[in-house]
């Protein structure tokens, strides 16, 4: 079973910031997840949510502040004292610190709430400049984006989902894709049947090692934890 650091090992340093992804860089596991939102002026930058509030010692949306104003945040002292001066990273500055790793890359494109016109195509683009275009996969709650990533970008793409009323399996094919990152209770409840309909399970977000086992019992392909090295060491 794979395991994902999600937004890198941001159970011990602040989430989606250089040192978390520093740290999840230097262990064995399989890949890192990270987020992404677009700048007022367009850059790709890694933050969670919509707005710098809970993770900054700023307040407002990332749409509505430049690169330049993004980065006179601090990013990590909400974490601890430790990580004080920490800022926002661009998508450029977390590749160039898996550029020469195996890591496999999940970028998830936070499109869901704001569309962030060209976000995708910018990735793209920005993957195929640094030479990690055959590491990335997209996911995203906007399924029309990994729809796109899939037929336009060809990179491989996965469906974001917490809870679905409608057959996801067979949806999933009308995206394209097979792998489904789906909420922890979610996947409990249904991972077995999806796996058994020939379904490429992810699971999120993962930190307990009972969950894990019964996740790696049920045959899911990867898990997304907060603390990368703990499951590591405890699920070999």
């Amino acid at each position: 079973m794979e395991i994902f650091a999600h937004r890198g090992s941001s159970g011990t340093h602040p989430e989606n910031t250089l040192p978390a992804f520093r740290e999840a860089a230097a262990l064995p596991v399989h890949g890192v997840e990270l987020d992404i939102h677009l700048s007022k002026d367009g850059e790709l930058v890694v933050i969670h949510d919509e707005k710098v509030n809970r993770t900054t010692n700023g307040k407002g949306y990332v749409k509505d502040m430049s690169l330049a104003e993004l980065k006179q945040l601090d990013a990590g002292s909400w974490k601890a004292a430790e990580w004080a001066g920490a800022t926002i990273p661009t998508l450029a500055e977390v590749f160039g610190v898996f550029k020469d790793t195996g890591h496999i890359l999940n970028v998830e494109l936070k499109t869901d709430i704001f569309p962030y016109a060209g976000a995708l195509e910018k990735v793209a683009r920005l993957a195929a400049g640094q030479g990690m275009e055959k590491r990335l996969v997209i996911s995203s709650f906007n399924h029309q984006d990994v729809q796109q990533a899939i037929h336009h970008q060809q990179l491989p793409g996965a469906i974001l989902a917490s809870n679905i009323l409608v057959d996801i399996a067979a949806y999933a094919g009308t995206v394209g894709t097979k792998r489904l990152h789906l909420s922890l209770p979610y996947a409990l409840r249904h991972g077995a049947e999806l796996i058994g309909k020939g379904c490429e399970v992810y699971v999120y977000t993962v930190n307990r090692l009972d969950y894990a086992g019964q996740l790696q019992q049920l045959g899911a392909s990867g898990i997304f934890t907060d603390y990368p090295e703990k499951m590591l060491m405890e699920l070999k």
